[in-house]
């Protein structure tokens, strides 16, 4: 490795995977931007995270790239970002991004910005060299560097109307009105229901998301209203899915999202937000349902966090979609490598045929290569099913687990904590909550990470606190133990203090401050949880005051949730449950 930029000294495995880029990487920083003012360059910002597929493409194409990074060290400060040790950050960028192109955003987030951090363009991957009329990244930055140089006021014209679009766009959210409970649970299940599939179950088409806060709201609404629509929607999604390859079929656990409409190939990687809330919401369908394939998927999900993910009592963040280069290549068969396997391991011809049935497993396959993602193809479980599993699990072994981020972070091992809760496994849950009060609530300071061996430096953001406060109201309701009441209202005092500026929610408390929104995106909303919590404690004290301050935070998006309601699930299962 010739070369070594900044990102040498950071704890974060996704910017050390950077570090000898030959691009001048620096973290972002106040001298990251003072360097970019200084010297008059254009910022090329860059986020992303350890386990993302396109990321690791547009690292090897572009940032390994001696000529690419030449254009880049000349003519822009470089940055790079982790977007799960800056969220907040990540979060107003992929706004931006939604705002300029009308299109979601995701990951590599690319954006470029003045030297006083205004935005003047924002994209996604971007391919390293122009075609079929997109144009490229060498091209892209060197076109913005020449405007840029030979049309400054153009281009800060530009920005100008970019960065009043933004604040006008951030405002759009907030317009306060009164919140009718029966008409936003009605809103709710009649959109969920316009863009529901019901061919292939679930929300859209391809690319498809599990979207569990989704369900979980429509399960709260059914519980509250008796709605059959709100359950059957919810049971059927959530059948699919586990029937699906989007879920793990031989060892449990759930992948980020489905490629296709028809939850047949997933993207690979496995992210721990993803599985805890669907843990959470597969154990509230069994506990309606008591069918038997939901208490499976609790299980083994469970059982695959805690095989891959738990780490001296607490859960690593993500496992990467690539093994040995190859996307996929770990969980997927060829259909001679699964049938010589379960034959040599001694199942009969006709029992390896039924598993091989059983999980789709066939000649052509249903990815890359002619392998096979396996799938449910029946209801009916062959004979020596768990022993085929076995075979096939150490057959994978033979392939390389993928890299697994070693970052643990607060707010999503909260999340796993209120799963565990829901599934009823009281004492794992505590045992993990109280791990987790232990690392990363230290004298008296509730921290936003630690990567394994490393520090802690980042202080919580609203997310960790409005999902830690979360797992301790469940922990509350299922032992009973007062000190976990008495530190929810304590951090709960202290996120309205760090957090609630001029009747505004902010993701942090730092100098680089978003606004916190009610919408669910990868995850459920910090704020519409952070609301809920709020509903749950007035309840818990008999505290009038604190009911009516949450009620007129939510109710200052009172039109937006109206209107919008299905983009809202967890401000819709404050609604269902509290008011």
């Amino acid at each position: 490795m010739t070369h070594t930029n900044e990102l040498i000294h950071e704890d974060s495995p996704y910017l050390l995977q950077h570090a000898h880029n030959p691009v001048n990487w620096m973290p972002w920083s106040d001298q990251a931007l003072a360097k970019a003012k200084a010297e008059n360059k254009l910022i090329f910002l860059s986020i992303g995270y350890s386990t993302c597929h396109w990321c690791h493409v547009m690292e090897r194409e572009t940032f390994e790239d001696e000529m690419s990074a030449k254009v880049l060290n000349d003519a822009y400060v470089c940055i790079k970002v982790d977007r799960e040790e800056m969220p907040d950050l990540d979060k107003y960028y992929q706004d931006v991004h939604y705002l300029l192109t009308q299109r979601a955003g995701g990951w590599p987030l690319s954006i470029i910005m003045t030297p006083t951090q205004q935005v003047i363009f924002a994209g996604t991957y971007l391919p390293p060299q122009s075609g079929q009329g997109r144009m490229g990244f060498r091209e892209l930055t060197s076109f913005i560097k020449g405007k840029f140089d030979d049309d400054l006021a153009e281009v800060q014209k530009s920005a100008q109307s970019i960065e009043a679009a933004i604040k006008h766009y951030e405002r759009s959210f907030e317009q306060k009105e009164s919140i009718h409970t029966d008409e936003v649970i009605e809103t709710f299940v009649s959109k969920v229901k316009a863009s529901y599939d019901d061919v292939s179950k679930g929300v859209g088409s391809a690319p498809k998301f599990p979207h569990a806060s989704t369900w979980n709201a429509l399960l709260d609404i059914y519980a509250r209203t008796k709605n059959l629509e709100a359950l059957y929607m919810s049971e059927d999604a959530l059948t699919a899915m586990a029937r699906g390859g989007i879920n793990d079929q031989i060892e449990g656990g759930f992948y980020r999202y489905s490629v296709d409409e028809a939850w047949v190939i997933p993207h690979f990687e496995k992210m721990l937000y993803t599985n805890a809330e669907l843990i959470e919401v597969y154990a509230k369908v069994f506990k309606i349902t008591q069918k038997p394939l939901f208490q499976e998927v609790v299980d083994t999900t469970i059982d695959a966090m805690d095989e891959r993910f738990l780490k001296e009592g607490l859960y690593l963040s993500a496992s990467d979609a690539d093994s040995e280069g190859e996307e996929g290549k770990y969980f997927v068969f060829g259909f001679l490598q699964a049938k010589e396997a379960l034959l040599k391991a001694g199942l009969s011809e006709v029992e390896t045929k039924a598993v091989m049935d059983y999980f789709g497993i066939t000649k052509f396959g249903n990815f890359e290569h002619k392998t096979t993602n396996p799938v449910l193809t029946c209801n009916d479980k062959p004979a020596r099913l768990n022993e085929a599993i076995a075979i096939l699990k150490e057959e994978r072994q033979k392939v390389a687990y993928p890299f697994i981020d070693t970052k643990i972070l607060t707010a999503w091992n909260a999340l796993m904590v209120t799963a565990l809760f829901e599934a009823d496994k009281v004492e794992k849950a505590k045992s993990v909550l109280d791990t987790l009060l232990k690392s990363l609530h230290v004298n008296g300071i509730l921290y936003h990470q630690i990567v394994v061996g490393g520090s802690l430096k980042v202080e919580a953001l609203l997310e960790d606190y409005a999902f830690v406060i979360e797992a301790l109201l469940r922990g509350y309701a299922h032992t009973k133990e007062a000190r976990y009441l008495e530190l929810a209202k304590k951090l709960s005092h202290e996120a309205e203090q760090k957090f609630y500026k001029e009747e505004t929610w902010y993701l942090s408390d730092k100098a680089f401050r978003a606004k916190a929104v009610l919408e669910d995106n990868s995850y459920k909303s910090p704020l519409s949880t952070m609301i809920k919590n709020l509903f749950e404690l007035a309840k818990l004290e008999d505290d009038t005051a604190l009911f009516i301050r949450a009620k007129d935070m939510l109710e200052s998006f009172g039109a937006g949730i109206q209107k919008y309601a299905h983009a809202y699930p967890e401000a819709v299962r404050a609604i269902t449950l509290y008011m």
